[in-house]
């Protein structure tokens, strides 16, 4: 089965993934979130410069654990770092490339511009949005302005504690469809109070 590219972004209920600084402190957590699990799917991950930049502060040149990460700019050197490559070469190039082998899904993790640059060459399978509980005015769009695509909703999530909603679309025109959403845990639900320490059942005549 071909790989998919899956465009998995945080996003502010008016459509922005980011401030205008790149900044991203407006992201609610919520622990029904199983990042480990989330982080699972993907064994590839793909992003532009900007995003680098900003991965780059948080980690030993943006790596992630298991996860190869590959960026995409025209003005860095090309280098190799461990679990990371920059690049300068074309992204639909290399993407198209990358979902021809093996292996688990791959991730555009944010970058507006190189996810309108990868929907454009018909590669994108999957749009999934966790949508935040805040507005923001202005920023970096999920999509930048002069593109477009119809989705078809595959699965929905709704976080109660946090008021954060996740869903995953489906592409219109792609093989592949999004998968339902795992890597939020299910709610336990509270156990009712039993009379006497007695368990519910059938009663036993005598």
């Amino acid at each position: 089965m071909t790989k998919r590219l899956r465009y998995q972004v945080a996003t502010s209920l008016d459509g922005f993934i980011a401030t205008p600084n790149g900044g991203y402190d407006w992201i609610v957590m919520d622990p029904a979130i199983d990042f480990k699990a989330l982080y699972n799917e993907f064994d590839t991950v793909v992003m532009g410069r900007k995003t680098y930049d900003l991965a780059k502060e948080q980690a030993n040149h943006g790596a992630m654990p298991g996860i190869e990460v590959i960026a995409f700019s025209r003005t860095l050197e090309p280098a190799e770092y461990p679990g990371v490559r920059i690049v300068n070469d074309d992204p639909a190039t290399v993407v198209r490339e990358l979902k021809t082998k093996p292996g688990k899904d791959i991730w555009l993790f944010g970058g507006g511009e190189l996810f309108r640059v990868l929907l454009d060459a018909g590669l994108v399978d999957t749009v999934e949005l966790a949508v935040m509980p805040v507005l923001l005015g202005e920023g970096i769009p999920v999509l930048p302005p002069g593109a477009q695509a119809t989705l078809e909703l595959r699965d929905l999530k709704r976080l109660s504690a946090s008021g954060i909603v996740v869903l995953a679309y489906s592409v219109a025109g792609s093989s592949a469809r999004a998968p339902r959403i795992r890597y939020v845990k299910a709610r336990r639900k509270a156990r009712r109070a039993v009379p006497n320490g007695k368990r519910p059942g059938k009663s036993r005549k005598r």
